[in-house]
């Protein structure tokens, strides 16, 4: 059959539509439907390097395994990784094609959405179901008419949008009425439903708000979703930092838990590095950005960042640089760690001849590390396995970087890479100090082989006088998009988003759904999921 497509929109960033879209990306999959997933523009720090050697967005690529998926870059053809306040690099299909302004990127649309087109076909040529998220919100009156990835992108692939709201900010009637009047009177008629997504409380004292809501807008509130903690998922993009709690601990918890400060960088990327270490019950990760508060960590890691010579100059000008390097050397116990730009800072200088991220051609780095880079202009993406030198551990991850690193004197490297895009090579890695409290490296991700990052925290307990742990916390993406697929199975009338996408089940389809119905299939508040006439 022709592949069915559905956008999942939302009346602004961040409310969830990821995440709802990852979701019913495992829902579909689940019911016996060959599905991918689909973000024609995606601005984010946080990438991935796909087998192929493209770069792509994360949150495609949690939506990939919802679907039990390879991630691929047709899957988020046109990726915006910003610079500075006013230009970011452009990726097309997994490559980068330069750095634009607004205005250039502007002027570029026209050839980025011949590429968004071709991405979209080569998936509904082999696929049956494409989830389509939008970005931001489809009633953003100066974006909408070189928009590429909401309504147009929709109206393109025949696809009904369903709008998703987010409860816990507040205003949500306001919001979602509120998209709908700056719409046309063809694109409302694109609307088929909303999704009120985070809520907490009781559903009971919604029922009004429901009623006016749709009779308002003669559009179908689908379902209103609980906002959940226990489910273990990736954020999108930093923008989520500001809103992440912190473990809270008493004086005596802190004592025995290891504390590890991420230097939380104007520009940081791909801080989903450090979700592994964040989820183990005996760490406490935190973002930092004042110099206070790094005294106590027993490990400092400065992360990954698509602006390493701007975001050097934050940090010594912010006098976290000189807090870092004193904490190294009167706490000897304290490690200090660089991924990626953060491993470049640590080194002696910086080169940017052919002005890839900066005017300046050179800066001075921490000087920790007997290390000097040049950034070129051919950009490295990359899979790779390794192996930790100090220990003989795997550990595997990606690359993303135009920096080229040298060894200023003979010293050792971190780790050797022992493949890189499915070849197998011998290549050091990284670099360490001679008394290996600080080493940095290329490899995002590394920190996610249960082993490596438990051999690393005990470690750092051994440090603290605590007992070593030898069980390793994993996280089972498979087993968490299981369970926000139930989650939106006991909330979301899914009967009728079948119907609003045209996608018939398949016989096989209907056996599991029989075999899955929801739990609750009736509301607190008395309400019928599935009954328009109850909502």
């Amino acid at each position: 059959m022709e592949a069915k497509a559905i956008q999942i929109c939302g009346t602004g960033s961040g409310v969830g539509k990821s995440v709802i879209a990852a979701g019913l990306c495992r829902i579909f999959t689940q019911d016996g439907f060959r599905v991918a997933p689909f973000k024609a523009q995606n601005m984010s720090l946080n990438s991935f390097v796909t087998a192929g050697g493209g770069e792509m967005g994360r949150a495609q690529v949690l939506q990939a395994q919802a679907c039990r998926l390879e991630p691929s870059c047709d899957m988020n053809p046109i990726l915006l990784k910003p610079a500075t306040d006013t230009g970011a690099q452009v990726i097309v299909r997994g490559k980068p094609v330069g750095n634009m302004t607004a205005c250039a990127y502007h002027a570029y649309k026209d050839k980025a959405w011949g590429e968004v087109l071709k991405a979209f076909r080569a998936l509904k040529k082999n696929f049956e179901v494409v989830v389509i998220e939008g970005a931001g919100s489809p009633a953003e009156v100066n974006l909408k008419p070189h928009d590429i990835v909401n309504l147009r992108m929709a109206q393109a692939a025949g696809a009904p949008v369903v709008l998703v709201g987010d409860i816990d900010k507040g205003g949500i009637f306001a919001w979602l009425i509120g998209t709908l009047e700056l719409l046309t009177e063809k694109e409302r008629r694109m609307i088929r439903g909303f999704i009120i997504n985070k809520f907490r409380g009781d559903k009971r004292l919604l029922k009004p708000g429901i009623g006016f809501l749709e009779k308002r807008t003669g559009v179908k509130v689908l379902g209103v979703v609980p906002y959940f903690k226990d489910i273990r998922l990736p954020e999108e993009d930093s923008v989520a930092l500001e809103m992440r709690n912190q473990k809270p601990v008493t004086r005596n918890q802190k004592k025995d838990l290891i504390d590890i400060a991420v230097i939380k960088l104007p520009h940081i990327s791909n801080f989903t590095d450090f979700d592994s270490l964040a989820n183990e019950p005996d760490v406490r990760l935190r973002y930092v950005q004042e110099r206070g508060e790094l005294e106590d960590a027993d490990a400092i890691i400065i992360p990954g960042t698509k602006n390493t010579i701007a975001d050097l100059a934050w940090l010594k000008r912010s006098g976290l640089a000189g807090i870092l390097l004193t904490t190294l050397n009167s706490h000897l116990s304290t490690l200090l760690i660089g991924i990626c730009g953060g491993y470049q800072m640590l080194g002696e200088k910086i080169r940017d001849s052919y002005r890839i991220e900066s005017k300046t051609k050179e800066v001075a780095g921490l000087g920790v590390l007997p290390i000097a880079t040049r950034f070129e202009e051919e950009k490295v993406l990359a899979q790779v396995k390794a192996l930790d030198l100090d220990t003989g551990l795997e550990v595997s991850g990606y690359e993303i970087h135009h920096g080229r690193t040298e060894y200023l004197k003979p010293s050792r490297a971190a780790f050797e890479i022992v493949e890189r895009q499915g070849k197998r090579i011998k290549a050091p890695d990284g670099n360490m100090s001679d008394d290996g409290r600080t080493w940095g490296t290329y490899i995002h991700g590394v920190f996610d082989e249960d082993i490596f990052r438990r051999n690393f925290l005990n470690r750092l307990r051994g440090k603290k006088g605590l007992p070593l742990i030898h069980r390793q916390a994993s996280r089972d993406s498979d087993r968490e998009l299981d369970k926000l697929a139930r989650l939106l199975r006991d909330n979301i009338d899914i009967d009728s988003l079948y119907k609003i996408g045209g996608i018939v089940l398949s016989r096989e389809g209907m056996k599991y759904r029989r075999s899955n119905r929801p739990r609750h299939r009736e509301e607190p508040c008395g309400l019928l999921l599935g009954r328009r006439s109850d909502l």
